[in-house]
């Protein structure tokens, strides 16, 4: 009897040990998502203005202009480069929000009378939260 009763002891803390335990299905690591966009700066606007992405996601935003130097902040981030001139290359800026929100960028470089009308915005949503 107190090797029965030792048995069922044993295989309960067996149990619940083996199930408080949990083992990922896929071992790899989890890589975070890379959006590309190409953005385009021309006086007075960049196309595309709007970016929709989502919580998490990297963004890869690759800059050329169609004329001359341009900037590109992103208002309340450290985000701030040139845009060379037509002809002069790419900039490229890497981007990730962990919240929801929406974040405007414009021109950091006075680039004409136009200058102030340089702006868009970058939407970044949670599609868990969507889905619920």
């Amino acid at each position: 009897m107190r090797t029965a009763l030792a048995l069922a002891t044993l295989l309960i803390v067996a149990r619940s040990t083996s199930d408080a335990l949990s083992f990922p299905q896929d071992p790899r690591p989890q890589t975070a998502a890379v959006q590309i966009v190409e953005v385009t700066a021309e006086r007075f606007s960049f196309t595309p203005s709007e970016i929709k992405t989502t919580v998490g996601t990297t963004l890869q935003i690759r800059l050329r202009s169609d004329d001359t130097n341009h900037g590109f902040r992103i208002i309340g981030t450290d985000v701030n480069i040139e845009i060379p001139k037509r002809g002069r290359g790419t900039a490229t800026v890497m981007f990730t929000s962990d919240r929801v929100g929406r974040y405007t960028w414009e021109c950091s470089h006075l680039c004409g009378a136009g200058h102030s009308f340089m702006r868009g915005e970058i939407v970044v949503r949670d599609p868990a939260a969507e889905a619920r």
